[in-house]
């Protein structure tokens, strides 16, 4: 029997629009370096400080994702863009700075760094091209996915469901595989697969009609957060959760610019007449 994945086609609430820019965040620090008698003490301090600046940076780019409000999992397809926070040091004081008494080798300086968040430019990271067989369906009529990468990447693609539930699509418990090769054009459902995507719409959408939204994520290393639980058909995440969307965005802020890429379709179902 072919699996059959109904696609719950949904009008999404359109989120608030994103603060064009974010206020400083000043922490306190402490950057180490281990030194050797072929290094000058200013040297191996340098290190330090460089050190507790990637530190802070680190700690107000999690503060940030952490504090953004997500509501449920079905958020997936905006809030993503959170997750190309990367931190910019506008001011760094030194508190104090010294050896360990016990190692005169391990140099410890306290910083004071302000830290301003600020957006990264989608376009530096992988290229996603993708359609969908069609843009305007039919309750019961079938849809394919076409989609094509700048560069050999691990894919992962979902759809958000009315009660914002989030299924993963790919991988999944028939098709694990996910690694696409640069600039081949791919299929979901695959060419000669027994799955078979079909749209269908709530009851209280059969005379209106809905919109759909799928997400595409591109990685360029397998990420085991999305990898596990396909015992059996799909992955499905629970629309009250937020854990879904909210692990990814401080996954995704974890990774190189270049290392990712997303992008989001939205197509139409009518009802039949």
């Amino acid at each position: 029997m072919p699996v059959i994945l109904a696609l719950i086609l949904i009008l999404l609430f359109s989120p608030a629009t994103l603060i064009a820019a974010e206020k400083p965040i000043t922490i306190e620090v402490t950057g180490e370096a281990f030194g050797s008698d072929l290094e000058a003490p200013r040297e191996v301090y340098e290190r330090a400080k460089s050190d507790g600046q990637r530190s802070a940076i680190e700690q107000v780019v999690g503060t940030f994702i952490l504090s953004h409000t997500v509501v449920s999992n079905g958020q997936l397809a905006e809030d993503l863009v959170h997750a190309r926070v990367r931190g910019r040091v506008e001011k760094m004081e030194v508190l104090s700075q010294g050896r360990d008494k016990d190692d005169p080798q391990h140099y410890q300086v306290k910083l004071r760094v302000t830290v301003l968040p600020v957006f990264g430019d989608k376009t530096e990271g992988i290229t996603i091209r993708a359609a969908l067989s069609r843009s305007k369906l039919l309750e019961g009529d079938a849809v394919q996915l076409q989609y094509q990468l700048s560069s050999d990447s691990h894919v992962y693609i979902f759809v958000i469901g009315s009660d914002n539930s989030v299924t993963q699509l790919l991988p999944n418990a028939e098709l694990p595989e996910n690694m696409a090769k640069t600039n081949r054009v791919y299929h979901f459902p695959p060419d000669g697969s027994d799955i078979r995507l079909t749209a269908q719409l709530l009851p209280e959408s059969r005379l209106t009609g809905a919109e759909e939204r799928i997400k595409i994520i591109a990685t360029k290393k397998e990420e085991p957060l999305l990898n596990g639980g396909f015992k059996e058909g799909f992955k499905v995440y629970d629309g009250k959760s937020t854990g879904l969307v909210s692990d990814l965005l401080r996954r995704l802020s974890q990774l190189e610019p270049a290392d990712w890429g997303e992008t989001t379709l939205t197509y139409r179902i009518s009802p039949k007449r």
